[in-house]
């Protein structure tokens, strides 16, 4: 299998791959964040009474849940929005974010929401996000969750990325990725890998991210976000930013009760910025979830 060689040699020594391939071979947990614009938690957990919650330990809304039901989007609580079905990992990088009620936000790949609705639900549906996408059939998935979710603060864009020529003091770019990070959700990912989708969608990323901090007002704030484990796709990219950019410098990312792992300083005879220290890289057997990387880039 082309995936596991490259794995097993190209990463020896990043992690344990005896435990990544393991965890990645795991069914994953299902998880779901509270939509407190509609409901409270405690009411949420009334009306889900015969499911089990366990408190995802970086966000007071997500929660692990069981039950005989495995159908979530099924119930009646999702259709009306008071929740999201969202992986527990994937709530990070609007933490990372920090959005505020009076903010102005820009999602470059905003579909199908789950981040999105997670923003604007700690705006308090107030201020204003841009939520962009690529193409009719990703908005199509977004506006439908917008509107299920209840959110009126949100002006949705049918944009190429890379083509964004405003200012934003808070910008999050979840770019598109390989989803090596996400193999438990899907194990179609391994069976469609190839190094050369990595370098081209390496290339794709290197092009968002260096327009969004463009984008970014002095001072302002961008979270880079992948749920990809090649470093090509994340330390690679983030470094080539600030190597291109004497204005852009790194805030440590700081999520209480996460397990992270070292970040990759040095990959195939590449070397990498000692401030990528300050991101976060997450396996998936760091906390039984998906694997993550998140940067958060600030402009001098």
């Amino acid at each position: 299998m082309e995936f596991k060689e490259r794995f097993i040699t190209a990463y020896k020594g990043i992690t344990n791959i005896n435990e990544f391939l393991r965890y990645s071979l795991k069914p994953l947990r299902k998880s779901i964040r509270a939509n407190t614009l509609k409901i409270s938690i405690p009411e949420l957990k009334e009306r889900l009474a015969d499911f089990k919650f366990q408190q995802v330990p970086w966000v007071k809304e997500g929660f692990w849940i069981s039950g005989e039901r495995t159908d979530l989007g099924n119930l009646p609580e999702h259709s009306l929005g008071y929740f999201y079905v969202q992986e527990a990992a994937s709530m990070i990088p609007p933490l990372a974010l920090q959005p505020k009620p009076d903010d102005i936000i820009l999602d470059i790949a905003a579909a199908p929401g789950s981040k999105t609705t997670q923003i604007a639900a700690m705006m308090e549906n107030k201020g204003v996000i841009i939520a962009n996408d690529i193409t009719h059939t990703r908005l199509k998935s977004l506006t439908i969750n917008l509107q299920r979710c209840g959110i009126r603060n949100c002006i949705i864009t049918l944009m190429k990325g890379h083509k964004f020529n405003i200012k934003a003091d808070k910008i999050l770019l979840d770019a598109p990725c390989s989803g090596t990070g996400a193999i438990r959700k899907s194990l179609k990912t391994i069976r469609i890998w190839n190094q050369e989708a990595i370098k081209k969608l390496a290339g794709q990323q290197r092009q968002l991210l260096q327009t969004a901090f463009n984008c970014l007002t002095e001072q302002g704030t961008l979270v880079y976000s992948t749920c990809s484990i090649a470093p090509e796709e994340n330390e690679a990219v983030v470094d080539f930013l600030l190597k291109n950019n004497q204005d852009a410098y790194l805030e440590q990312v700081n999520i209480p009760a996460l397990k992270t792992s070292p970040v990759v300083l040095e990959y195939e005879k590449e070397a990498y910025s000692q401030e990528l220290k300050k991101c976060i890289r997450i396996w998936p057997q760091d906390n039984d979830t998906e694997g993550f990387f998140i940067a958060k880039v600030r402009k001098a």
